[in-house]
């Protein structure tokens, strides 16, 4: 037998198993090099990024600044933007404008399929004439305005509660009470499922700081504002101390539930009918009801200016709506549920006022607020756009309080800093109007860049008000093609927690990815037109600035 044999068998074993240890060696390395790669670039800084961009900063020119207060019927849009749900022609027309829980899609259809009901039978009165019922879906607060304003005004309102009603009589509108109740529902916080059991307790945790809760608008949402009464009935102080440790007043509905949905918030406000209906609320949610009841009540509008004939039609359209039939229908759809809560709250329309007055106030709880608009400048923007781009800021600006702190930023295939960071004094307020005045449309669409700029100048100066409420205010058509992206400034954006409010412009905006940008942190994307940009900035300033 070879001896030397089995030696050349183990040299051989042993030299494959030295390549098998460093081709492994050397794969692992290359595997650890590419996650180094990819860790160091999710690790890039907005340091880093504001290194990449070209800026310039512009010479500040200042313009006319007005005073004058704006008129509340040319703020709101013409009508139209607000379709029919339901429409027919007949000698006697009743329109009723409603809240959204009544006349939306599936559960939220009640008032439409009454009245498409109520239209198929084709009612009369003794005299021969036809009635037909039409219904459109307006906000409770946005209603309101329409009423007070007299720029439109239907022949029934029904918001969610009587609130802003109310509110509205107390304001110039033309209306009174006429039925109390259509159909019962209730306001209520929203916690997680064995966290807390009512109202005080939640209110205490979120005052402690324990736990987050998002609410709407109380300038637009009769949830949101029944929910401000309520606190204030404690006195100012127990709302200050609630809201300092709210992350943000949702500007929609579906803003604050993406953001619970997500996780960002504990728990949210809501009505009951909803959180009955979705499955995804009532797996995870308890709900706690609060405040006045929200039973859907009817106001008559104008009715000194009303003949007999219509008033009649008005009592049969509304005995329709509270009959048996279509009541069985309504709780069928969740509502007339938890008929045993009552409330001893009552507010006049002089409180309600008083209310919204001091919201408006005390929302900020002292802190300053550093807010920087970035405008879109690019060739899409030319024409139309630029102007409503324009308009809505110099009317705009009237709605920002003088202790903000404001900058602002243009962009197109250069960032430029239009105007740095200050008080918004009227200096100040000179030189933004200056620098709206001046803006042209031309060449491409460096967003990301402009963004990136925004944010470092609200990271610098936020080191001198570090308990500062910090905000971007994007408005843009939405199409970037620029040498940034979505993916390379998101991480960025987000470590900074600065919050990116998007406007669109034009019908063919890119809505996506606005969206996008504010989904970034938990921001809302507005979709506007030239009929309701200006109303949806004033919602918008006064919600946030």
């Amino acid at each position: 037998m070879d001896k030397k044999k089995p030696v050349i068998i183990y040299g051989a074993v042993a030299v494959c198993v030295m390549l098998a240890v460093l081709i492994v060696a050397l794969f692992n390395k290359g595997k650890e090099n590419k996650e180094k790669k990819v860790e160091e670039e999710a690790q890039v800084t907005l340091e880093d990024l504001v290194a990449r961009v070209n800026v310039s900063t512009a010479t500040p020119k200042k313009g006319v600044v007005s005073f004058d207060s704006n008129n509340l019927y040319d703020e709101l849009p013409e009508i139209d933007k607000y379709p029919l749900a339901v429409s027919k022609n007949a000698d006697i027309v009743i329109e009723i404008f409603t809240s959204g829980e009544k006349a939306g899609k599936g559960n939220d259809s009640w008032l439409i399929d009454v009245a498409d009901k109520f239209n198929s039978e084709n009612k009369t009165l003794d005299n021969g004439r036809t009635i037909a019922l039409n219904v459109r879906s307006v906000p409770s607060g946005t209603a309101a305005d329409y009423i007070i304003s007299n720029k439109y005004v239907p022949d029934l309102y029904t918001p969610s509660n009587t609130l802003f009603g109310d509110y509205a009589a107390a304001n110039g509108g033309d209306l009174e009470l006429y039925k109390d109740r259509l159909v019962g529902n209730t306001a209520g916080l929203l916690v997680k499922k064995g966290t807390y059991s009512d109202f005080d307790s939640i209110i205490k945790a979120v005052q402690d700081n324990k736990i987050n809760v998002g609410y709407t608008n109380p300038q637009t949402s009769a949830t949101g504002l029944n929910l401000l009464l309520t606190l204030l009935e404690g006195g100012t102080e127990n709302f200050t101390k609630f809201n300092e440790n709210i992350p943000y007043i949702a500007y929609t509905t579906q803003q604050m539930r993406d953001s619970a949905s997500n996780g960002k918030l504990d728990g949210m406000i809501t009505e009951y009918q909803a959180y009955i209906n979705d499955e995804n609320l009532t797996s995870l949610y308890d709900f706690i009801p609060f405040g006045v009841r929200h039973d859907n009540p009817v106001y008559i509008c104008r009715k000194a200016s009303k003949d007999a004939d219509q008033l009649k039609a008005i009592q049969i359209v509304t005995d329709y709506m509270l009959s048996p039939e279509m009541q069985k229908i309504a709780t069928s759809k969740g509502f007339n549920a938890l008929d045993d809560y009552t409330s001893s709250l009552s507010f006049s329309g002089a409180e309600v006022t008083q209310a919204l007055d001091t919201y408006k106030k005390e929302k900020d709880n002292g802190k300053d607020i550093i807010a920087v608009f970035v405008a879109d400048c690019s060739g899409s923007m030319d024409g139309e756009p630029m102007n409503q781009l324009k308009n809505s800021l110099t009317n705009g600006l009237s709605y920002i309080n003088d202790n903000n702190y404001v900058g602002f930023v243009s962009y197109d295939s250069k960032v430029t800093i239009e105007l740095p960071i200050a008080q918004l004094d009227i200096n100040q307020r000179a030189y933004f109007q200056g620098a709206v005045d001046s803006l042209t449309a031309g060449g491409s669409t460096y967003t990301y860049e402009a963004l990136v700029i925004a944010a470092d100048m609200i990271e610098k100066e936020r080191v001198n008000h570090p308990d500062a409420k910090c905000m971007i205010i994007l408005l843009s058509d939405g199409y970037a093609n620029g040498k940034f992206q979505i993916d390379d400034v998101r991480d960025s954006i987000a470590a900074s927690t600065i919050p990116v409010y998007t406007i669109s412009y034009g019908s063919d905006s890119d809505k996506d990815s606005l969206k996008a940008i504010a989904n970034i942190n938990e921001a809302a994307a507005i979709n506007a037109d030239s009929d309701d940009i200006i109303y949806k900035i004033k919602s918008l300033f006064n919600s946030q600035l």
